[in-house]
């Protein structure tokens, strides 16, 4: 097939490279987002997939909005078979959508209906949720709200992290696009509508999301911690410092206090109150500093039981 991959963060480069290295299929342009300025110097960042897509030689289009009749243009001339759309960043137009041979597919890192719109890797683990996985869609003018033709489910480790995470179902969508690729080549395509009543939609991650409520329990805080790891990252106040909790454990020991309240210090680790059971902290990065392991915060920053963190 003549596939045109629309993409932009690292999520998505995972399943370029796969379409790429495939002998059967043939990436004919990529789409991606504007270049950004990053930086005090203002230096032009490259989007993850268009580094990749150079890397191979491959076209790289980078229109503000894929709206323009220009860019439409562009891909009238391509005319693909295909048009696979991993975490791109923009709304496609219904002439996007209707434009090639099979429409438009999407690799969404959830199990649809659930967890529709973004960050879903993240709210996944922050939700407590025990599986997640990948689903892949034809996409219709919906948000994430098409026929389903494919799924992957991943187990959510106790220690799993946003990031490790993100690393495993990155790996998924590619191989998974290729299953799809066949079945539409050789008709056995089977599509399956979504179940509106189980939908749910996340919101955009935010610096504020991270701000730990210590009326949580323990249990609720430990997921934020993981499902923010590694960006934006879980936080609270220390003698009015951000402090990032980057790992942390859950313990059911209940102890006398205030929600937040130090309750004991130890060499390698913190207890910290919470609204159901005890935190304790095992990993830390105070505002201007480096995240270091809580036994190497202590030796600078020793804590006293009754500090409150807020």
């Amino acid at each position: 097939m003549k596939i045109v991959f629309m993409g932009t963060p690292d999520f998505a480069v995972e399943t370029l490279r796969v379409l790429l290295e495939s002998p059967k299929h043939t990436v004919a342009a990529v789409v991606t987002q504007p270049d950004k300025q990053k930086g005090r110097g203002n230096v032009v960042q490259f989007s993850p997939v268009k580094e990749l897509a150079l890397s191979y030689q491959i076209p790289v289009y980078q229109p503000v909005k894929v709206r323009e009749e220009s860019f439409m243009e562009i891909l009238r001339k391509i005319d693909p078979d295909i048009i696979v759309v991993v975490a791109f960043g923009q709304i496609l137009s219904k002439e996007i959508l209707e434009l090639s041979r099979y429409g438009c597919f999407n690799v969404h890192a959830s199990l649809l209906p659930k967890y529709r719109g973004a960050a879903p890797i993240q709210w996944a683990i922050i939700n407590g949720e025990k599986e997640t996985g990948v689903t892949i869609i034809k996409m219709d003018t919906g948000i994430d709200t098409g026929d389903m033709i494919k799924k992957a489910v991943v187990l959510i480790d106790k220690k799993e992290t946003g990031e490790s995470l993100f690393q495993k179902l990155s790996k998924i969508g590619g191989p998974l696009m290729l299953e799809v690729l066949d079945e539409l080549e050789n008709g056995t395509a089977v599509f399956e509508k979504q179940e509106e009543a189980q939908a749910c939609y996340v919101k955009k991650l935010e610096k504020e999301t991270g701000r730990i409520l210590w009326s949580d329990s323990a249990e609720r805080i430990s997921c934020l911690v993981r499902g923010l790891n590694s960006w934006p990252s879980a936080y609270t106040t220390l003698n009015e410092k951000i402090v990032k909790i980057w790992e942390a454990e859950v313990y059911d020991q209940e102890w006398e206090g205030n929600c937040g309240e130090i309750v004991k210090v130890e060499k390698n680790r913190f207890l910290v109150k919470t609204g159901q059971g005890t935190l304790g902290v095992l990993e830390v990065q105070l505002e201007g500093k480096k995240r270091m392991k809580t036994d190497a915060f202590l030796r600078g920053y020793p804590l006293q039981v009754g500090i409150q963190l807020k």
